[in-house]
């Protein structure tokens, strides 16, 4: 078995505890029509510790919808455990997973686990992780996410985090938790609104808009550390901003020359430097992947449409044609994909364009979409939605098959923004 031996930490677990009611709970509203039948065997060692673990591992796969649990219903499996693969395959098992949980004399925990192909009958590989008993969860998504990998051919984005804002009991919360909406952590509270959250490209800072001074100001905010600074509290209105692929700037939206406008300004807060002009409104800037251009909204159609300029600036191009409201623009990490927000027949849907044909797919029926948010994997789409009047985080593939819903208990569920692969 190939040994990857890392130690574990979660930035979030620096941060201020969140709320015990604040913790999302996911609902899965649509599957793959195709899924792999998997079976992951209880992991031999420690029981606890194990059924944390491999407890993740199953639910990860299994709310991903591209996975069917084979119940192993055995006693545990350790990653050197002679398997009987054809007998595997005969219980309906494409794949298995077997491994140990052990705790080292300094309080270690190392999970260590094998993959096999039922149906060829070899290995796929494996790996071991180092951590502490508080981070045993992250284990499990490790695992989950090296699986999904080995079975798919795509990253799996099960170890990565989302920041979102609560708004409950007069207070709105800042909060990052895993992708799976566990371990929710908040980063700010405040009494008045905060909005428009984007991780930085390392997923070490966040950047968001705070009412805190009685008007909208731009922030990045270090959540290893706590510490924030402002970068942009110019005359009227700060909004909006997208970092650069890089991580050195941010597009900004400024209000401090008239109408909202496009900025760029290095993520310190210097070196300002107007994007774009036009007669209207633009606000809603996003890099493409390659930072190449910058997708923003813009009403100097007339109606609000999608445009792209360079990300130097310069002329800009339409590159929504159809409706008469498009809006929030989000470019796909691989490049492939735009989702944004359209109006059709007073319902304000989540919708994907296929950056290479055009072809537009409206990916929800709902009616108050907003806040679109790719994985790092561009194949899930995270958003804001309403429903019975409340607030919910909603997730879709981009083939609109698979669908999540997350929400809590109590409160208002707002501004998503899926964060980065960890590294």
């Amino acid at each position: 078995m190939s040994r990857i031996s890392r130690r574990i930490f979660l930035l979030c677990g620096l941060l201020t505890a969140g709320l015990a009611q604040a913790q999302l709970s996911i609902e899965i509203t649509g599957a793959g029509a195709s899924r792999i039948p998997v079976a992951i065997a209880d992991f031999a060692g420690d029981p606890t510790l194990s059924r944390i673990v491999v407890g993740t591992v199953r639910a990860d796969l299994e709310r991903s919808g591209l996975f069917r649990l084979v119940d192993p219903a055995g006693a545990a499996l350790d990653e050197n455990t002679p398997v009987d693969l054809p007998a595997w395959k005969a219980r309906g098992a494409d794949a298995l997973a077997a491994g140990s949980i052990t705790r080292a004399a300094d309080g270690r925990i190392e999970a260590r686990f094998r993959l096999y192909d039922a149906q060829k009958s070899e290995t796929l590989g494996g790996a071991a992780f180092v951590t502490q008993s508080a981070q045993l969860r992250m284990a499990g998504h490790r695992i989950a996410d090296y699986i999904y990998e080995k079975l798919t051919g795509e990253p799996g984005v099960f170890s990565t985090r989302i920041a979102y804002v609560v708004k409950s009991r007069g207070q709105f919360l800042l909060q990052i938790a895993d992708a799976d909406g566990q371990g929710a952590a908040t980063a700010l509270t405040s009494t008045e609104p905060i909005i428009s959250p984007v991780w930085s490209p390392d997923g070490s800072r966040l950047a968001y808009v705070s009412f805190e001074k009685k008007k909208p100001v731009i922030y990045v905010h270090s959540l290893a550390s706590g510490q924030r600074h402002i970068v942009a509290n110019f005359k009227g209105s700060n909004s909006a901003p997208a970092w650069s692929p890089d991580g050195r700037k941010l597009a900004v939206v400024l209000s401090k020359d008239g109408n909202s406008q496009l900025y760029t300004v290095n993520a310190d807060g210097s070196g300002l430097q107007r994007l774009a002009s036009s007669p209207g409104i633009d606000t809603e800037p996003r890099y493409s992947a390659d930072g190449a251009h910058i997708y923003f909204t813009s009403d100097r159609g007339g109606s609000p449409q999608i445009y792209r300029v360079d990300a130097s600036g310069g002329a800009a191009q339409r590159v929504t044609f159809d409706g008469s409201y498009n809006v929030s623009p989000r470019p796909s990490p691989d490049g492939r994909s735009l989702a944004f927000i359209t109006r059709r027949e007073g319902r304000f849907q989540l919708a994907v364009m296929d950056l290479g044909s055009r072809q537009v797919q409206v990916l929800t029926d709902s009616h108050r979409d907003e806040s679109p948010s790719f994985a790092p994997n561009s194949r899930m789409i995270l958003f804001a939605t309403e429903i019975g009047g409340r607030g919910v985080l909603s997730a879709v593939s981009v083939d609109g098959r698979i669908k999540q819903r997350l929400s809590i208990a109590a409160g208002d569920v707002r501004e998503p923004a899926w964060g980065p692969f960890l590294k």
